[in-house]
């Protein structure tokens, strides 16, 4: 089984910034669309963030628009998200999962059921 390793999470305050970055070890990420999700204590996990690989098309749900980018550096096998501005809303924890059914994002929605490969998480928390 494949596992991805999520790392960068960390405690900040309102308005800082954090990096996040998703790696899979012994595991190609090329091909496959990669998307973030994260889910907050008592709610369900949500969409992020999803890139793709042949086009870098990108979905951003809207509470993240202009705040967070994801990117991906593909000789490093690597993917990150950048969280810019944050908000103690954006408290949760941050998986970020491999989608073996797309190499690109669809527009307007991420489906969760496609992603197939996942991470432990990496607690993000967005103090007032």
């Amino acid at each position: 089984q494949v596992q991805l390793v999520e790392s960068g999470g960390g405690l900040v305050q309102s308005g800082d910034s954090l990096r996040l970055s998703c790696v899979a070890p012994g595991f190609t990420l090329d091909y496959y669309a990669i998307g973030w999700f994260r889910q907050a204590p008592g709610k369900e996990r949500e969409a992020v963030s999803c890139i793709g690989y042949s086009d870098g098309s990108t979905f951003y749900v809207d509470s993240v628009k202009r705040r967070f980018t994801i990117s991906r550096d593909n000789a490093k096998n690597i993917v990150y998200l950048q969280m810019n501005s944050l908000k103690p809303e954006d408290t949760a924890v941050y998986y970020c999962a491999a989608n073996l059914m797309r190499s690109t994002c669809p527009r307007g929605t991420m489906i969760q059921h496609e992603y197939s490969y996942w991470g432990q998480g990496t607690q993000v928390t967005v103090s007032s």
